[in-house]
């Protein structure tokens, strides 16, 4: 494992802490209060915009769709540049992270050219169009339905916890084509024009007070074939490459997350019946228990950046570092707000413990987003210690013979 840049890498390291510096002044500390949406978007395309005309974005894509060429390296250096400030990226990090990156790959080159170069630039916002009410973790069991009509499809169904959605001007979708084919093979999947007709999106309301989250329903909402991503009945192949970088995506600690020293602070100053929070064995072992899993957190993922910096493909560290991430973040901000009892729910805004409260929300959510905690062990289970997988009868059974659960 190497902790340092090489030369190379430190150059360039160099010259982006030097444009963030001269671009990014305003963000460099977070907001005295929460952006308001419709600021929040506005923001995120004045950024995207002015990354894009500084070539910062698309750093690890092909040159010949609009990227710069870079390896992974460069991508993960101004990461972590970036994440220094508080600039707004979070509208992008579905449709460049995971969607974009699947059009290119699977889509023509027209389709290219006329997507990817406006979706760099920000111009364009995009959304995953994948969960369903009963195909939740099991992608594989959706049940929206695509008919080929002419050179069109018609598709008809409902997906459900689609980040954005309300911003989104297109999305991807994976529909079921064919119901006779066992649940892997029937599937395809589409861009589809979030405005079109016969699309509806309806907010989710968030326990925290936001709504990042919805359901959007499709009725006879029509959809050109030239927009068909990969073959019919090649959908799960497609989405393997969405969710790779699905994975990859949301296997770190999220930007500004609270850590082990957020907790040592709020424990400073609560006073219990037996003196101050602090003093207890049992919340220094809390906290120490934090801090480990935070270090092994930082450690494993810095195994991938070591094989990033070689050339070489990180192994299965991003899996290993999403289970370990949401339960060390629920738990920890679970520990808090028990111990700060009634204070826990009434925070001062800013403050830590309000900081602890918003991730406690957020962290249920964040063992779902990009694979469950279950999904996630089976694959270490079987792909990493070599286990027998899991018994899958219904692997070649018709969709059409399966009852939904």
């Amino acid at each position: 494992m190497d902790f340092n840049d090489t030369p190379q890498e430190a150059d360039y390291r160099a010259q982006v802490k030097a444009w963030i510096a001269a671009n990014a002044g305003e963000y460099l500390n977070p907001p005295a209060k929460p952006w308001a949406l419709d600021d929040f978007v506005a923001r995120s395309k004045a950024w995207q915009a002015k990354k894009h005309a500084a070539g910062y974005v698309g750093i690890t894509w092909p040159k010949a769709v609009g990227g710069q060429g870079l390896s992974p390296m460069h991508q993960i250096i101004f990461n972590q540049e970036e994440s220094r400030t508080h600039v707004p990226t979070g509208l992008y990090s579905i449709g460049l992270g995971m969607c974009i990156p699947t059009v290119f790959t699977h889509g023509s080159p027209e389709v290219a050219a006329r997507y990817v170069p406006r979706a760099l630039k920000g111009e364009e916002v995009w959304c995953q169009l994948f969960s369903e009410p009963v195909a939740g973790s099991d992608l594989a069991s959706i049940r929206t339905r695509a008919v080929r009509d002419g050179d069109e499809w018609v598709i008809n169904g409902q997906k459900v916890w689609t980040s954005f959605a309300h911003k989104s001007d297109f999305g991807i979708v994976v529909c079921r084509t064919d119901f006779d084919a066992p649940k892997h093979k029937g599937l395809t999947m589409f861009i589809v024009d979030m405005h079109a007709p016969g699309m509806e999106v309806r907010g989710i309301k968030q326990m925290s007070g936001g709504s990042d989250f919805n359901e959007v329903f499709f009725t006879d909402v029509r959809v050109k074939d030239t927009h068909r991503l990969g073959d019919v009945g090649e959908g799960w192949k497609v989405a393997l490459t969405t969710l790779m970088h699905e994975r990859l995506a949301v296997g770190g600690k999220p930007r500004h997350a609270p850590g082990y020293q957020t907790l040592m602070t709020v424990a400073a100053g609560i006073e219990t019946d037996s003196g101050p929070a602090m003093e207890r064995a049992d919340v220094r072992q809390r906290i120490a228990d934090t801090y480990i899993a935070d270090e092994g957190i930082k450690l494993t993922q810095m195994r991938a950046l070591s094989a990033l910096s070689r050339g070489a493909m990180p192994g299965p560290e991003q899996s290993i570092s999403k289970v370990v991430v949401a339960k060390t973040m629920q738990d920890m901000a679970s520990f808090a707000l028990d111990l700060s009892e009634a204070s826990g729910f009434a925070v001062e805004p800013g403050s830590d413990l309000e900081k602890l409260q918003g991730s406690y929300m957020w962290s249920a959510g964040l063992r779902i987003a990009g694979g469950t905690d279950e999904i996630l062990r089976n694959i270490i289970a079987e792909r990493v210690l070599g286990l027998p997988g899991d018994l899958r009868p219904d692997k070649d059974t018709p969709f059409s013979q399966l009852k939904p659960l």
